[in-house]
C-alpha cells in the first residue's frame, strides 16, 4: 500500500496535481492523504500561535478547511472512482513545513505530490513558496506536478546528470522502480560544454549507472550547450520527455534546472513533472 501526501489549497494548480496523481496511481493500491494547511502566519503576526486556553481558535480555523476537504473527496469519487485508492482529509493549523514533517513521520508517507504554477511558480518558490521550502528542507520524495501537465503513461524519463556524484542504490532503484511500472525508457542525460570531455572519474560513474540501469531500457545522451537549463530544454523538446528526475543532492544541477530558468527562457517547467528524490 503506497502512503501519498497530497496538500492542497483548494486551488486549480493543486487540483491538476492530485488528478495527475490519481492517474499516476490507476493501478497501485493507495492512501491519499489530502492535506490543508492553515498557516499560523496567516493569522498572527508573531512566533507564537493565538490561544484562548485550549484548542478553540484552533477549532474554529479549521471548522472551514475541514468541510472543504470533505467535498474535495466527494468530488474525487465522483470523477476518479477506484476501488483501489483510500482518501483520508488531514486539516492542520500550523506552519507549512513543521505540518507537512509531522505528517511525513505519522502516516509513513512514500512519495509528496504537490502542484504548482509552473516557472515563475518555481523560482519564486526558492525564496520562500510552499513548493520550493516543500522540495529543498523535506528530504521525503516529491513529484512536482506544474499547472499544464496532464497525466499520460511515461514512456520517456529524462535524468539529467553531470556523473560528478555517486549515487546510492536506494536512489537509483527508485528512479527503476518507476520506470518498470511503466516499462519506460530511462534517457541519462548529461549537459556539456563544447569540447568538454569526460575525467575518469565520470566515466566511472557512467558505466556504473550503464550496470545499474541494466535491466531496464535505458541510453545516455550528451546535448552540447553552455546553459543547462536551455540544453535540458532542447533534450526535452527532441525526446518527448513524459517526466524529469532530479537528485536534490546534485545541486549545482538542482538549482540550475529547477530554480534558475524564467517562464520567458524555456517552456519544460510548465508542462513536465518532476521527480525529486533525496538521499
Amino acid at each position: 500500500m503506497n502512503n501519498i501526501l497530497l496538500p492542497t489549497d483548494f486551488s486549480k494548480n493543486s487540483w491538476n496535481a492530485i488528478a495527475y496523481a490519481l492517474g499516476f496511481f490507476k493501478n497501485s493500491a493507495c492512501n491519499f492523504y489530502l492535506h490543508n494547511v492553515t498557516e499560523i502566519s496567516n493569522y498572527v503576526g508573531g512566533e507564537t500561535p493565538m490561544s484562548t486556553g485550549g484548542t478553540v481558535i484552533e477549532e474554529i480555523v479549521l471548522k472551514k478547511p475541514k468541510v472543504e476537504l470533505r467535498k474535495l473527496i466527494d468530488k474525487i469519487k465522483e470523477s476518479h472512482p477506484n476501488s483501489k485508492h483510500n482518501f483520508i482529509p488531514i486539516s492542520s493549523y500550523d506552519y507549512f513545513i513543521s505540518a507537512i514533517r509531522d505528517q511525513i513521520e505519522e502516516k509513513n508517507i512514500d512519495l509528496i505530490v504537490m502542484g504548482t504554477k509552473g516557472a515563475s511558480g518555481i523560482k519564486k518558490a526558492i525564496v520562500g513558496t510552499n513548493t520550493g521550502d516543500l522540495i529543498t528542507k523535506i528530504k521525503c520524495p516529491v513529484l512536482v506536478v506544474p499547472k499544464g501537465a496532464i497525466f499520460k503513461v511515461p514512456q520517456e524519463i529524462a535524468f539529467p546528470t553531470d556523473y560528478n556524484l555517486f549515487y546510492q542504490t536506494k536512489i537509483l532503484s527508485s528512479i527503476s522502480e518507476v520506470a518498470k511500472k511503466y516499462d519506460a525508457a530511462i534517457r541519462v542525460l548529461h549537459i556539456a560544454k563544447k569540447d568538454e570531455n569526460l575525467t575518469a572519474f565520470q566515466e566511472e560513474n557512467k558505466e556504473y549507472l550503464n550496470d545499474f540501469f541494466a535491466d531496464e531500457k535505458h541510453s545516455f545522451h550528451k546535448v552540447t550547450n553552455k546553459k543547462i537549463e536551455a540544453g535540458v530544454e532542447c533534450f526535452v523538446e527532441s525526446r518527448n520527455i513524459d517526466i524529469i528526475v532530479m537528485i536534490a543532492k546534485n545541486l549545482n544541477l538542482f538549482q540550475q534546472i529547477l530554480f534558475k530558468p524564467t517562464i520567458e527562457e524555456i517552456s519544460y517547467h510548465t508542462v513536465i513533472p518532476f521527480l525529486v528524490l533525496h538521499e
